[in-house]
């Protein structure tokens, strides 16, 4: 059965940071790549951070560039999100998608919230 299942969101100040962890198992396949992405209400699910499971090219939106940074343990199949200088901006639900060739799952997703 397939499992994703992120963690690590939370209530955060302006300006501090974050790790997120999304564990991925269950896969028939081999990963392709692994990814972030946040959605807040009433708005569409954008793309924050993706990386290549092979090689580790990775890809960021222009909104958190030099602030984020993701990374892939590959023997845990688990993808992180490190979070820096977090701004109010960034309160969403953020959601982990594990793409194989053969299909997209979403995790449940975790909620970060930017506030003072």
């Amino acid at each position: 059965q397939v499992q994703v299942v992120e963690s690590g969101g939370g209530l955060v100040q302006p300006g501090g940071s974050l790790r997120l962890s999304c564990a991925a198992s269950g896969f028939r396949y081999s990963t392709y790549a692994m990814g972030w992405y946040r959605q807040t209400p009433g708005k569409q699910r954008d793309l924050v951070a993706t990386i290549i499971t092979a090689g580790g090219k990775t890809d960021y939106a222009d909104s958190v560039k030099g602030r984020f940074t993701i990374s892939l343990d590959n023997a845990k199949n688990t993808v992180y999100l490190q979070m820096n200088d977090l701004k109010p901006e960034g309160t969403a639900v953020y959601y982990c998608r594990v793409d194989t060739f053969q299909a997209r799952d979403w995790g449940q997703g975790t909620q970060v919230t930017v506030s003072s």
